[in-house]
């Protein structure tokens, strides 16, 4: 019997859990960066507040989804600025939980429960 995690354990996630790995899949980014690509990519329907997101980063890093990474600070970067990145166990949770939801898209579809412009 094996001790590694299984993504589909941590199923379903957090919408807040899902955005950051999402903005994370593209390249490290601090968590200001992270709320701001959230912010965006949602056309502001979603803005995560401080504590939304720092009190999911602690919890993703526990369950190994992100990890805090050491990066090249430029002149303009703060200091304090904290960097993550997706691992590979991240990577998959991600790709679990976007099946679980296309799946259930296929559901809603097949009862006529979306709208016909998706």
């Amino acid at each position: 019997m094996t001790d590694d995690p299984v993504p589909e354990a941590l199923l379903p996630l957090p919408p807040a859990t899902l955005h950051i790995l999402l903005a994370l899949a593209e390249t490290d980014r601090h968590g200001y960066a992270i709320m701001h690509d959230v912010e965006a990519r949602t056309d502001g329907e979603l803005r995560l507040s401080a504590g939304t997101l720092y009190r999911s980063v602690a919890r993703m890093v526990e369950q190994g989804l992100i990890v805090e990474v050491e990066k090249r600070r430029t002149r303009a970067d703060d200091e304090r600025r904290r960097y993550y990145r997706i691992t590979s166990f991240g990577l998959a949770v991600a790709r679990a939980e976007v099946r679980r939801l296309l799946q259930l898209v296929r559901h809603a579809q097949a009862r006529g429960l979306t709208p016909r412009s998706v």
